[in-house]
């Protein structure tokens, strides 16, 4: 087998692990908890939540393929996985706080750290592969949104 699929198929995986410890802890927690919050009339319905994390997901795993067969500077490319890698776990860690903790104001705070990590890896991404860094800007977009939601329900559930 090519070792560029292995490569490939491996940063695909990576994110969707990340999406299934996270979905452990949202599933359940989607038809109980979670609807009987009160929500801000600007909050998506459920079922776009799921195609939209596989889009970003993908788009993830492409980005960071991009940097893995980049010709880059290994110490730059050292840089871009551990900042990855940190918010790959922040973001499984979102859904453990507030869908498994159901506390929305700590997940507040953890998306923050989230969005900065995801930040920083664009940064770190572009300093190795331009395009790897534009792929991930629907996943800061997304997750801007996701911030302002999450601010959103914290306040109109005191």
């Amino acid at each position: 087998m090519d070792n560029k699929f292995v490569k490939f198929v491996i940063s695909i995986i990576i994110p969707f692990i990340a999406g299934g410890i996270g979905s452990f802890f949202t599933y359940k927690e989607i038809n109980s908890w979670y609807q009987a919050l009160n929500k801000p009339s600007f909050s998506p319905p459920n079922s776009i939540f799921g195609p939209v994390w596989t889009t970003l997901y993908i788009l993830m795993g492409i980005s960071f393929f991009l940097v893995w067969e980049s010709k880059a500077a290994k110490y730059k490319k050292t840089n871009a996985y551990k900042i990855y890698f940190v918010q790959i776990i922040l973001n499984s860690l979102w859904s453990i706080i507030f869908f498994g903790l159901h506390n929305p104001l700590l997940a507040f705070v953890e998306i923050i750290a989230l969005w900065i990590s995801i930040f920083f890896t664009i940064r770190s991404f572009y300093m190795v592969n331009k395009k790897a860094a534009l792929l991930l800007y629907p996943y800061l977009g997304w997750v801007s949104f996701a911030s302002i939601l999450n601010l959103t329900i914290v306040l109109i559930n005191k």
